[in-house]
């Protein structure tokens, strides 16, 4: 029996599903995602799994330029607050990086995913959201 109510795998497999999986925390209320051990609200391990909305708010984003090995540059990563509360990061699609500005903070999305390639620090095939702009 595993102690993670939601464990990272998981938490991945259903990205590639399209559900955006999370935690709510019976003690506080609060939601926390990606997974974790214990709520971010209160720190409490009284957890259980459930679908979130998907649907956030872009808060703030940078553009990367100097990309990690195995990926192109420029992108976008921006961090948006979902609907439930919890920030997630990911890259925003559709979106010229050398065109993003200001504008970008407040705009409505939608969270996806993309499957990235296996890299050389990787042990295989991975997932990470990504943003949809929606208004």
């Amino acid at each position: 029996m595993s102690f993670y109510k939601l464990t990272h795998r998981d938490y991945f497999e259903a990205l590639k599903e399209g559900r955006l999986m999370g935690l709510k925390c019976r003690e506080c209320g609060a939601y926390t995602a990606p997974p974790k051990v214990c709520c971010d609200g209160c720190g409490g391990t009284g957890v259980e799994t459930v679908q979130l909305s998907g649907k956030g708010v872009i808060k703030t984003f940078t553009v990367i330029r100097v990309a990690p090995e195995g990926l192109e540059a420029p992108y976008i990563v921006a961090m948006a607050e979902l609907e439930e509360g919890p920030w997630i990061m990911g890259n925003i699609l559709d979106v010229d990086p050398d065109k993003a500005g200001m504008d970008l903070i407040g705009k409505k999305v939608a969270v996806d995913h993309k499957v990235l390639p296996p890299l050389n620090y990787t042990s295989g095939e991975g997932v990470a959201p990504v943003f949809k702009i929606i208004s």
